[in-house]
């Protein structure tokens, strides 16, 4: 598990695929209710998770993600029943959680004035305006854009994130200075540096205390699901059937 020094230890994590109790290619510590592995299993893994901060399930929420840049305030606990991808709340009894398998967590904190938030930053989501979105509800809950702090955990780095000249046209057709973010590699591939995008967003909006971890999702050895990798080892058979680890925080 990844901890970011500009939040709080004992109030936040990124989670990896390790410390939970699902077996074969979901082991261990799988959250996606949406894949083929045992739904007692994942339950088991939720309540590790908010074990780990001294809270039980009933005081987690949970979003029902896509790739959209819909953020809300959450004022009680919620499991997967609001279609969103950003959470923010000044509600010191919840456990807002994000799940990834490749796209950017972002977690957010204003300390001072009591305000948390999270987001589900992937390429689609961060274009569309998911971390605008989110800081714009925090500013409207009372925090100071100047006393929060924003985390990005571990994600598709550039290294691995290949992608089309489509998806840069469409970064390009938005701002002309976005194709910063894609580099060719020696084979003349085109590659995405999402983490960097994410990173620059969150500077841009005036966050000043941004921790980016680089920590790449794909390679098997750093401890992290990746549906990426689960694609081209040939392991989803199904839509949706891919594990994915959970980034969490809590006032």
């Amino acid at each position: 598990m990844y901890k970011a020094s500009v939040l709080a230890t004992e109030k936040h994590g990124f989670f990896g695929s390790h410390g939970g109790v699902s077996g074969g290619k979901y082991a261990s510590l799988n959250t996606n209710l949406s894949s083929q592995d045992s739904q007692e299993d994942i339950l088991r893994n939720f309540a590790v998770i908010a074990g780990h901060f001294k809270l039980k399930t009933e005081n987690m929420f949970t979003i029902r993600q896509s790739v959209s840049n819909v953020a809300i305030i959450a004022d009680k606990p919620s499991w997967f029943d609001i279609a969103a991808d950003g959470i923010v709340t000044d509600r010191s009894n919840l456990l807002l959680g994000i799940k990834t398998a490749d796209c950017a967590p972002v977690l957010l904190a204003d300390y001072k004035h009591g305000i948390i938030g999270a987001a589900h930053a992937g390429w689609r989501g961060a274009y569309k305006g998911i971390i605008e979105n989110v800081v714009d509800l925090m500013l409207k809950l009372g925090a100071k854009r100047e006393n929060i702090c924003a985390a990005i955990g571990p994600c598709l780095q550039k290294d691995s994130f290949e992608v089309k000249d489509d998806m840069r046209q469409i970064f390009i057709d938005l701002k002309a200075s976005n194709a910063r973010y894609f580099v060719l590699d020696t084979e003349k591939c085109l590659h995405f540096d999402l983490s960097g995008y994410v990173e620059d967003k969150l500077m841009a909006l005036g966050i000043k205390n941004v921790e980016n971890c680089h920590i790449d999702t794909y390679p098997v050895a750093n401890g992290y699901f990746s549906y990426r990798r689960n694609t081209h080892l040939h392991l989803i058979s199904k839509e949706k059937d891919y594990p994915t680890q959970y980034s969490c925080i809590r006032l």
